[in-house]
């Protein structure tokens, strides 16, 4: 089952004790709406009877002046009342914004601290629901939902109370009806809950079927996709349509009722105070206030019913974003790490192995790297060469700690990186990957990505030394040129210079380059390659190409092989070894004759 299908308790002790916390800096605030909503409860349970006494005592005593006051004193009365209710509702709001920003900066750090494992099996749309749509739906419960119950609670309360007060006999008629509330209550939350929880299936569906087919949109458009694509999400538009429909059903049909309910309450305190006032007993005036606080009565009973959907789907909701919360999928730190002040580069794989499926079986851990061990040291530039699926970027991941491996050690200056804080060892790191990411923004802030330290010059020098300079001078607006989502208008090689500038900007002692030229032309990888040669001057660099020809001058080459390390070596005594490295480079040589052939 999805976990969007789940829908949970309509009320979870435990979850809300945990939603209860982000109200507690707010504490005094939720007291202080609370107080209001009595107040407003109050004077809401009190009109009726200025009705009352305008009609027996003003009215009846042909008192004018006595109407008069009591008019005014009901306007009055109504004028504080919207005061109050306009502070209490922009009260409650505030908390409510205020409550949701808090989780959801929470949620936020949170994500930016989970290793990448976490998000290798969890889609990114689910997460971006979690950060918008759960979290909004909390903000109707912290804003219109605990608060706001207390003044629905205390209006009913309110309302018994001047009702028994002024005539317990009219009081029970009126709320003889409450077996039929209640009653049709629990078939439409009953049918409302089954409702709901097809129209998140729905909506899940058609957030999932979007992401797929935007992202995928160019695969769409050339094989002609388009109208099968229109079909499917027709079908499934649909299917949202109507579950839609089958909801708003139940409530169309639930809050005709509750007036029809209302409707022959009415009808019983007209049946038997018409027979009492013209026994005298029942004055006109009590009548008419027994009306209104009927109708009083009902509003409160509705909202409760629109409280209890707003619980429903913020314990669902938080169950889902506490899920997420309680997700420990990191890569711990060290109680007490090594400080790791300065780097030279010297970097030690002894007898490492890893798995990404940790925590399996013996006979079912599928080993990605095996008793891999070499040495790398500072100022070498080592390539990393191999078939697809060989470890390469895996060596990447572990080198950065996105991941821990299950046996050996990785040494940065013989120290152990499992003893170093991710922070301190990734600052001395650098990687530029064969697929750059660009965040939407300017050239220059995609440079130095907000870190105030990089100036303006370090970041034009960085991109003059690059390479980058040549087109980023040619733009409109230089390095304050708009850059968009995932850079689309610039092309491969520009943004794969921007990411070298990246680098170069920061100035990293070790440069990991993980097949940086393999999606650009010739031309474009003859100037990524100059690039190259500028980076690498004076670090400890790893590249990993498919290319060969680009490795040539490495001072080492690692051949990979189904997850060992086979051969080590330079360009010319690998080739002299005749083994797998041999045979790459004679298969890419020979896929370069047949290319340059006529």
């Amino acid at each position: 089952m999805q976990e969007e299908e789940i829908l949970g308790k309509a009320y979870d002790a435990s979850l809300m004790k945990r939603l209860l916390k982000y109200l507690r800096p707010y504490r005094w605030h939720v007291v202080l709406g609370i107080l209001l909503s009595i107040v407003v409860s109050g004077m809401e349970a009190v009109r009726p009877y200025f009705t009352k006494i305008a009609v027996d005592v003003n009215i009846a005593n042909g008192d004018r002046h006595g109407l008069f006051m009591t008019a005014l004193m009901f306007l009055a009365a109504l004028i504080l009342r919207g005061v109050i209710q306009y502070f209490n509702a922009y009260l409650t709001q505030w908390i409510g914004q205020r409550t949701i920003f808090d989780l959801r900066m929470e949620v936020f750090t949170h994500l930016q601290h989970l290793g990448l494992q976490f998000f290798d099996r969890n889609p990114i749309g689910r997460l971006i629901t979690r950060v918008t749509n759960d979290i909004e739906v909390l903000n109707d419960m912290f804003s219109s939902g605990i608060v706001m119950v207390f003044s629905d609670v205390f209006t009913i309360v309110g309302i018994l109370y001047f009702m028994f007060t002024m005539n317990w006999q009219l009081a029970l008629i009126s709320l003889s009806v409450l077996p039929l509330l209640f009653y049709g209550t629990f078939l439409f939350r009953k049918k409302a809950r089954e409702a709901y929880r097809e129209v998140r299936i729905q909506l899940a569906r058609i957030n999932t079927f979007m992401q797929e087919h935007i992202t995928g949109m160019m695969v769409d458009q050339v094989f002609n996709r388009e109208e099968k694509a229109y079909q499917q999400f027709e079908r499934i538009n649909a299917a949202h349509r109507d579950a839609n429909i089958k909801s708003i059903f139940y409530y169309a049909l639930f809050y005709p009722g509750v007036d029809l309910i209302g409707a022959l309450a009415v009808g019983l305190i007209l049946w038997y105070a018409g027979l009492e006032a013209m026994s005298g007993t029942v004055t006109i005036g009590t009548v008419m206030a027994f009306l209104q606080f009927n109708e009083m009565f009902w509003r409160p009973i509705r909202d409760l019913s629109e409280k209890y959907n707003i619980m429903q789907t913020a314990m669902a909701s938080s169950e889902r974003i506490f899920r997420l919360l309680d997700d420990k999928t990191i890569v711990p730190d060290m109680p007490t790490p090594v400080p790791l002040p300065e780097v030279r580069g010297d970097i030690e794989f002894r007898n490492v192995w890893f798995a990404y499926n940790a925590g399996a079986s013996d006979q079912e851990t599928e080993w990605i790297l095996k008793n891999v061990s070499f040495t790398i040291r500072a100022g070498e530039t080592a390539a990393i060469v191999g078939h697809t699926g060989a470890g390469k970027t895996t060596i990447i991941n572990l080198l950065a700690r996105f991941y821990d491996i299950q046996k050996g050690e990785i040494l940065l200056d013989g120290v152990n990186i499992k003893k170093v804080r991710q922070q301190d060892l990734r600052k001395h790191l650098a990687v530029v990957l064969q697929d750059v990411f660009l965040f939407s923004g300017d050239i220059a802030s995609n440079i130095n990505l907000g870190n105030e330290q990089i100036s303006r010059e370090r970041v034009v020098a960085a991109a003059r030394t690059v390479g980058a300079d040549a087109f980023i001078e040619q733009l409109t607006s230089t390095y304050d040129a708009e850059v968009k989502e995932r850079g689309a208008t610039l092309s491969v090689g520009q943004k794969q210079l921007i990411s070298f500038a990246r680098a170069l900007a920061y100035d990293p002692r070790i440069l990991i380059l993980d097949e940086a030229t393999s999606s650009v032309d010739t031309e474009t990888e003859q100037l990524i390659q100059r690039a190259i040669e500028r980076l690498l001057k004076g670090r400890t660099s790893i590249v990993i190409a498919h290319r060969l020809s680009t490795i040539q001058n490495a001072d080492k080459i690692i051949v990979m092989h189904k997850g060992e390390v086979r051969e080590i070596g330079t360009h010319q005594e690998l080739l002299t070894l005749g083994g797998i490295y041999y045979k790459l480079y004679q298969l890419q040589y020979k896929e370069q004759e047949a290319q340059q052939a006529p």
